[in-house]
């Protein structure tokens, strides 16, 4: 018998459960541990920030879910890991001993390495439900009086995508309220041009994302760093290609969200031979860490080096599919070696995106995600916030029902019709 940890039980933890299960042989136990009972829906997250979904919309109780599949469940947040003693430290004070773990947490969000940053200091954040009620509070309140916004991603941030999203959609409800005469609107990035995304562009992000923003009178300011944030006032720097501070602008605002940069969580920060300096998981190309080799990790915690130099510091994102990809190779690898023999799958990490914009959106698919690539694709219309709908319904259905399913291969296929995308190799 082999006990499996799963650490983590968002997106790759919960889907590496469904598909880990399925690996097992009958004598096996799978276990998931997690700080949070509930699993929130995060690509929905900018909806709930302007209270177009409540809470219960995108929220999956995992207890009854995980025990429909005989998945073992403990909602207690982990502590430390000790590779040398195969046991996790939970923060009650037990310990979990596996025969494998899998490493699925997540970052840890790093807004304490900018002064005023985050949802303690003057800025809002949309990376976790809490986050994203109370921007829709603050966002409620900034509309009896409204003024300047500014929404973007600071430096060493890897998750770009929902920056460009919340963006558009509060454009998009400051019409629907007609206030948006009264909201001068910038968006401040730390990517060296708008639309790079961390993966220097997909397709021509970058003429559709600077087209969108023209046509909806959105000003920008790339090569971006935030040295501090005040209330109602962001000091950001402008980089030169040499790495010198060009300018130095004051930006006024009314409500600001700015996604921060990601570390490894606590519990793995500083142990030798599993992280990065960052705290993310080292892994071969099998998901499995080099060091410790009865350890895998699959989604953001995997560390992943940025595309290239770039004067302000760009992380790569870690998007639906690529996760996904990431998930099915890991468990086919596992259950190769219950069975005696040795890894054989890797993750293709092709990406797949939808941006909704409230009324429209970006799309763009890219295989694989990091260049060069056999497919690098992206589109704009009404019809990318028409499938973002349908495939937030469709994965939330498959979630609850504790279903194993590929959930993004198929919503693809369904959506997007792009024909059949490779998860492993």
């Amino acid at each position: 018998m082999a006990h499996i940890v799963i650490m983590g039980a968002g997106l790759g933890g919960v889907v590496m459960a469904y598909e880990m299960k399925d690996q097992l042989r009958p004598e096996d136990k799978l276990t998931v541990i997690t700080k949070d009972p509930k699993y929130h829906f995060v690509p929905s997250n900018p909806w709930i920030a302007v209270k177009w979904r409540q809470r219960e919309d995108i929220q999956i109780d995992l207890a009854p879910t995980f025990a429909k599949r005989g998945i073992d469940f403990k909602p207690v947040p982990a502590k430390k890991v000790h590779p040398a003693d195969n046991k996790v430290e939970l923060a009650d004070g037990s310990e979990i001993a596996y025969d494998f773990l899998i490493i699925a947490t997540g970052p840890e969000l790093a807004f304490d390495e900018i002064e005023g940053l985050g949802p303690n200091g003057h800025t809002q954040s949309i990376c976790h439900i809490d986050h994203a009620e109370k921007a829709g509070d603050a966002f409620e309140e900034f509309c009896k009086n409204p003024g300047p916004i500014i929404v973007g991603a600071v430096q060493g941030a890897s998750c770009y995508g929902p920056a460009y999203e919340f963006t558009f959609i509060l454009e998009t409800e400051l019409r629907r309220r007609k206030i948006r005469d009264k909201v001068p609107m910038t968006f401040v990035t730390s990517e060296p041009y708008v639309g790079h995304l961390g993966l220097d562009g997909v397709g021509d992000t970058k003429g559709l994302l600077e087209g969108e923003m023209r046509e909806h009178h959105i000003k920008w300011m790339t090569s971006s760093r935030v040295k501090k944030v005040e209330a109602g006032k962001m000091t950001v720097e402008e980089i030169a290609d040499d790495g010198s501070v060009k300018a130095e602008k004051e930006l006024p605002f009314g409500f600001a969200m700015m996604l921060p940069a990601f570390r490894g969580i606590e519990a793995v920060r500083g142990v030798e031979g599993l992280v990065n300096p960052r705290g993310f998981i080292l892994v071969d190309k099998h998901q499995c860490n080099p060091t410790h080799r009865n350890i895998f990790a699959v989604g953001v915690c995997v560390a992943i080096p940025p595309m290239g130099p770039t004067p302000v510091p760009c992380g790569v994102p870690k998007t639906g599919f690529m996760i996904e990809s990431m998930v099915t190779a890991t468990a086919q690898n596992i259950g190769q070696i219950l069975r005696g023999g040795q890894s054989t799958h890797e993750g293709t990490w092709n990406a797949v995106c939808l941006a909704d914009f409230g009324d429209s959106g970006v799309a763009f698919v890219a295989q694989p995600q990091i260049p060069p690539r056999n497919v690098n694709w992206s589109s704009s219309g009404k019809w990318v916030h028409a499938a973002k709908i349908g495939f937030e319904k469709y994965f939330i259905r498959k979630m609850r029902r504790g279903e194993s399913e590929p959930f993004y291969e198929k919503a693809m296929l369904d959506f997007l019709g792009i024909g059949k995308l490779k998860k492993t190799t």
